[in-house]
């Protein structure tokens, strides 16, 4: 297919709408600092989630409600992957690897869900990640 005119293929004009798919493994932590390590396709939604209590078990009971690492991945098995070998390394090699990145322990996540971040976007983003699990 040939362009006349110097125009530009759809794709090429909708490039700053179009994203590809991202997984992304990230780690939870309390203040207390325990740790829980997970992955998914939809990071804020996800991260909203454990803050508001909505997934249940583990961070629900230890109160992992921030973010403080993620890794993104192109692909969902190199995701599932990584995910994988993070919850079999030792305590201390998973906390070596949140200090290299964010020596404070920064919830990274701490603006998202407020009228800054689009809060008016937040039960699009839940009912998706909802969706994705059969939850609805």
């Amino acid at each position: 297919m040939s362009f006349r005119g110097g125009a530009r293929p759809l794709r090429n004009l909708l490039f700053p709408f179009l994203r590809e798919k991202r997984y992304y493994v990230y780690i939870m932590a309390s203040k207390s600092r325990v740790l829980y390590i997970g992955m998914t396709g939809f990071l804020m939604a996800r991260v909203l989630q454990h803050k508001l209590g909505e997934t249940g078990g583990f961070t629900q009971k230890h109160r992992a409600t921030r973010l403080v690492y993620f890794e993104t991945f192109k692909y969902v098995n190199n995701a599932i992957t990584r995910e994988t070998e993070m919850k079999k390394w030792r305590r201390e090699k998973k906390i070596a690897l949140i200090v290299k990145e964010n020596p404070t322990w920064e919830d990274l996540a701490k603006d998202w869900g407020t009228p800054m971040a689009g809060a008016q976007q937040i039960p699009h983003l839940l009912k998706q990640v909802r969706n994705d699990k059969g939850l609805e």
